[in-house]
Formats: C-alpha cells, sequence, structure tokens
C-alpha cells in the first residue's frame, strides 16, 4: 500500500524558521509527496523536492511566481484519484469552494470515486466528505507542516491508498 505524506502552507521563511525534523523524516519516507501550496520560497520549494521521491505540488497565494507551479493537480494512486489546490480565497465556504473545483476537475479528467480533494491555505486540518455538483468529495487539508500561524501546532497527514481504499492519519509531534 502506497504512502502519500500531505503537507501544506511550510511558509519559510516568513512565518517559520525550518520544516521540523519530524515533518522533513516522513516526507523522505513516503512513496509520494503532496505540497498543497504555500511553501513561500523557492529554497522551500526546492528543500521538499529533495527529500521527496516523488512530488505533486501546487502553487499557493503566498508562492513566487517564479516558482511556475500549477494552481491544480490531479494524482491517480491505488485506485482513488487525488485532486489538490491550495483553496486560495475566504474561509467562508472553504468546503464548498474547494469540494466544487475538486469534483469540475475530476469531472473533467473523468475521474470514478473516489475522488479525494486535497488542499491548505486555512492552516487548520480537516477530513470531511462535501457534496459538490452532484460528487462526493472526500476534502482533506493538512494544516500547517510548520504550525505557521494561524495554526497552533504543526500538521501533516498520511494516506494509504489501496484497490480505492483511502486510510487517513493525522501526524503531530
Amino acid at each position: 500500500m502506497p504512502e502519500i505524506a500531505v503537507v501544506s502552507d511550510t511558509h519559510v521563511p516568513t512565518r517559520a524558521d525550518a520544516i521540523p525534523e519530524w515533518v522533513r523524516d516522513r516526507i523522505a519516507a513516503a512513496d509520494h509527496v503532496v505540497h498543497a501550496g504555500d511553501f513561500d520560497a523557492a529554497e522551500a520549494h526546492d528543500e521538499v523536492a529533495e527529500l521527496a521521491d516523488d512530488l505533486t505540488a501546487v502553487s499557493g497565494n503566498m508562492d513566487p511566481v517564479t516558482l511556475d507551479l500549477p494552481a491544480v493537480a490531479t494524482l491517480e494512486a491505488g485506485g482513488a484519484t487525488f485532486v489538490v489546490v491550495h483553496g486560495t480565497g475566504a474561509v467562508r465556504n472553504y468546503r464548498e469552494r474547494v469540494a466544487g473545483i475538486v469534483a469540475d476537475e475530476a469531472e473533467s479528467a473523468g475521474a470514478g470515486p473516489p475522488v479525494v480533494g486535497i488542499a491548505g491555505h486555512t492552516h487548520q486540518l480537516l477530513d470531511e466528505a462535501v457534496e459538490a455538483n452532484g460528487r462526493t468529495v472526500r476534502l482533506l487539508n493538512p494544516g500547517s507542516a510548520t504550525g505557521a500561524d494561524p495554526a497552533t501546532e504543526a500538521t501533516m497527514l498520511t494516506v494509504d491508498v489501496s484497490d480505492g481504499d483511502v486510510a487517513v492519519t493525522v501526524r503531530r509531534e
């Protein structure tokens, strides 16, 4: 069963000095890494890319345009479709807005269930089923891997997926 490390909102160096060692270890050990945006600097992106065997990353509202990351990325793994987007915008209606983007992207890609949306931006953990555009989307937000404000702690997710069965674990130290 492949393990996917899911991180977001590292915000190095503007809100955090470094990615915690325990997060770096999880990234290095994972089969695939997803970063849902707001690296904050090219150096933070390069560090994650160097640690990861395989990286899917999207642009956040605090990322320099020189990173040239997509706004949305899709990943097929273990019989599930993962749609990654930062989730930029107001916190109000965040779940519905992000789930709508994920559902639309999955529809245009012809993806069947399960569809898992991965987003960041709020720095708040989330694992919830959301109805959007006639689809049920499992929406994940790993919080902030560095505990960057407004998060109150550093968190990330690991996802084990096989035959479309998606198991999510919250990681914190």
